[in-house]
């Protein structure tokens, strides 16, 4: 089907398969990858600093006090920032070719995916959507959940382990499930 129209035409085989990325884009995370697999992934866990201060050399934001393990799994250093206080913890995966913001004393446990980015269905080419994900202060996302492109975790939110949320969370209150559901409400905490 020829885009946006309706009408059957083939595309040209050029067309279905051009990358989603430049080639400088798909280079530096080459680049990426090693430097972190040389100097980060095998670090010991109590190293947070240090993988801290990597990652802010490949232009993520990176507040103070933020833990970061080194089995983490990071798309784009550029798209990622995470505040002050927060943690990423083992195996977590940040699919961020879309922009994840983390906010302060956030807690993504271990085995969760954050996911920023989805590909347009209705287009025969399959072309990537970059739909960034917001997690806001306080927020817990339990061991395995996944968080989906544009959704909102509020403030003080939490997703149970292997929940899914595919929409926005509203904020104080307990999910779980796929998808997730609210549960009840979590009692603020005191600042």
């Amino acid at each position: 089907m020829e885009r946006g129209t309706g009408t059957s035409q083939p595309l040209e085989p050029a067309e279905r398969h051009q990358p989603s990325f430049s080639l400088g884009n798909r280079l530096s995370r080459v680049g990426w990858g090693l430097c972190w697999l040389l100097l980060a992934r095998w670090t010991p866990p109590p190293l947070h600093r240090w993988r801290c201060m990597l990652l802010r050399l490949w232009g993520a934001e990176i507040g103070r006090g933020a833990r970061i393990y080194g089995s983490v799994r990071i798309w784009h250093p550029g798209n990622l920032e995470v505040g002050e206080g927060s943690v990423l913890g083992p195996r977590v995966r940040c699919y961020n070719q879309g922009r994840i913001t983390i906010g302060r004393s956030v807690v993504v446990s271990q085995d969760a995916s954050l996911c920023a980015s989805t590909h347009d269905v209705v287009d025969p080419v399959f072309p990537l959507r970059l739909r960034p994900i917001r997690i806001e202060d306080h927020a817990w996302i339990a061991a395995e959940a996944f968080v989906g492109p544009g959704v909102r975790v509020g403030a003080g939110a939490v997703l149970g382990a292997r929940g899914v949320a595919m929409r926005d969370l509203a904020a104080w209150t307990f999910f779980s499930g796929n998808p997730a559901q609210p549960l009840k409400p979590r009692p603020q905490l005191p600042h």
